[in-house]
């Protein structure tokens, strides 16, 4: 057999050579896709994360008020304050209205 140097010759023909590039060619782009589709999985678990962190963060602060209120929470809020003041005048004119009546009744049973 004989021994390879720098003058060893080959023989190969056009379409071997053709072969073996188009070989290498889709190694090479199977090799870039898996690169590609590895980097977007990435992109997408972080924004996962991103998304699941700030779900945690509004679900623990949102119901103690930490992160505000809708416009109509707040003016809900405002009716049902003034709903109350109108009750507590109600009442302490149905308290004033009970006296009046037990005077009335006294000066009508005396």
């Amino acid at each position: 057999m004989a021994e390879l140097s720098e003058d060893t010759k080959f023989n190969v023909n056009v379409k071997t050579i053709i072969a073996i590039c188009t070989g290498l060619l889709s190694i090479a782009a199977v090799y870039f896709t898996l690169i590609a589709e590895i980097q977007q999985m990435n992109i997408s678990l972080m924004r996962m994360e991103s998304e699941l962190e700030m779900n945690s963060e509004f679900r623990v602060k949102w119901p103690r008020g930490e992160l505000g209120s809708l416009p109509d929470d707040a003016e809900q809020n405002m009716r049902l304050i003034y709903l109350e003041k109108y009750q507590e005048k109600v009442v302490s004119d149905v308290d004033a209205l009970k006296l009046k009546v037990k005077e009335l009744e006294a000066c009508v049973n005396e």
